[in-house]
């Protein structure tokens, strides 16, 4: 997968997005930008960010991604891969169902997920070096483009679900003492029942994850 840098976009995920829908994007892709200016969070929240924080987009053909891989939990996915490759060189970051990432009780970065013809649209942002008052900085320094070139050789590996949703379920545990918005509400996720797809029981329904 070829990897460009920006030195500054408004929002990664929107210009991949953006040019997806225009055709000028039609292969397997990531982006990163050295400044993000007006990042995109979940549930359309603007992500506050600063120079030297990950702001990386990437997208990939259905086709070409693990064959076991459920579409409703590409966040758990490729957050999972971040989480594992990052606890590789010594951070206690854990993935907040669906798609936050934590140290602690802070918060990380996070992911966010569309689906824009035969692509999958994942962007990814984690507080390498600044972060807003209510969350919290990587606990180990890295380089940042060594950071994406390890990750994306990651995701080239084709991981399977399986090997990762074995692994999840004990991370989910920790989200239990979260919430989680449904329907702009907050639920709590103490009663959840995790599926083999990445979804979960909540109040009685199913919910889902790609977003």
């Amino acid at each position: 997968m070829e990897i460009i840098c920006f030195e500054e976009l408004e929002s990664t995920h929107l210009f991949m997005c953006e040019k997806i829908k225009t055709g000028e994007i039609d292969k397997n892709l990531a982006i990163y930008a050295l400044r993000q200016t007006n990042g995109v969070g979940s549930r359309d929240n603007e992500w506050q960010s600063k120079d030297g924080n990950l702001h990386l987009n990437f997208c990939i053909r259905q086709s070409d991604l693990s064959t076991d891989l459920p579409l409703c939990s590409v966040s758990i996915y490729f957050g999972f891969i971040m989480k594992e490759l990052l606890a590789s060189k010594g951070s206690k970051l854990w993935l907040k169902w669906p798609n936050d990432l934590y140290i602690a009780d802070k918060k990380l970065g996070g992911l966010i997920s569309s689906k824009i013809k035969d692509f999958i649209v994942v962007g990814l942002g984690i507080n390498l070096k600044h972060c807003p008052k209510y969350a919290c900085v990587l606990d180990v320094k890295l380089d940042l483009e060594t950071l994406i070139k390890d990750y994306i050789n990651e995701l080239e590996k084709k991981i399977l679900w399986k090997q990762i949703f074995r692994k999840y379920i004990v991370e989910f545990e920790k989200s239990r003492s979260y919430k989680v918005h449904i329907q702009g509400r907050e639920v709590p996720l103490k009663e959840a029942l995790l599926y083999e797809d990445g979804s979960i029981l909540l109040e009685n329904r199913r919910v889902y994850n790609l977003r």
